[in-house]
């Protein structure tokens, strides 16, 4: 199962871009010993239309072009925040099990997600009510991705909820 996390807009140069690199250079490494050969980044330019809804379509539209049989994680401001780690990382297994070809994680524009991608979506998660810039939400995702298959893996990364194992 191919991984990908698909995000509207670019990371610049510096610590958000650098962390987000080394989470998605963990989970690329583990992840190849789980059935998850490559773990990729794929930047989507912001929309130049005038109108939000405008560009929340033209986003949609090249998110969900790579989404192709993907399971399908959205982050947005409507989602889940009571999903732990264990059950993602359950959720991301019974995905590989079931040979979906890849698990697409996706981050919205500015203007948030079209709702083709939000009714397209597998799991629609959120990090809070809090408003997070983009870059940290990028890094948080990768690194729920990383500990989910630290978690599939038995790794000691993950050490949360010990007193429930």
């Amino acid at each position: 199962m191919r991984l990908v996390v698909v995000a509207v807009g670019r990371l610049k140069t510096g610590p958000e871009r650098d962390l987000a690199a080394r989470y998605r250079d963990r989970a690329a490494q583990i992840g190849r010993g789980l059935g998850f050969p490559t773990c990729e980044i794929v930047e989507i330019p912001e929309s130049r239309a005038r109108r939000p809804q405008d560009r929340c379509a033209e986003e949609g539209a090249a998110i969900l072009a790579h989404a192709n049989g993907a399971a399908l994680v959205v982050y947005d401001e409507r989602g889940r925040a009571d999903l732990n780690s264990e059950t993602f990382a359950d959720r991301v297994a019974a995905w590989r099990d079931a040979v979906r070809p890849s698990l697409a994680v996706v981050i919205g524009g500015a203007d948030g997600l079209d709702p083709t991608v939000r009714t397209r979506a597998d799991l629609t998660l959120s990090f809070g009510a809090a408003t997070l810039p983009h870059g940290l939400v990028r890094v948080l995702a990768l690194e729920q991705v990383y500990r989910a298959l630290t978690i599939l893996a038995g790794h000691p990364y993950h050490r949360g909820n010990l007193s429930e194992r």
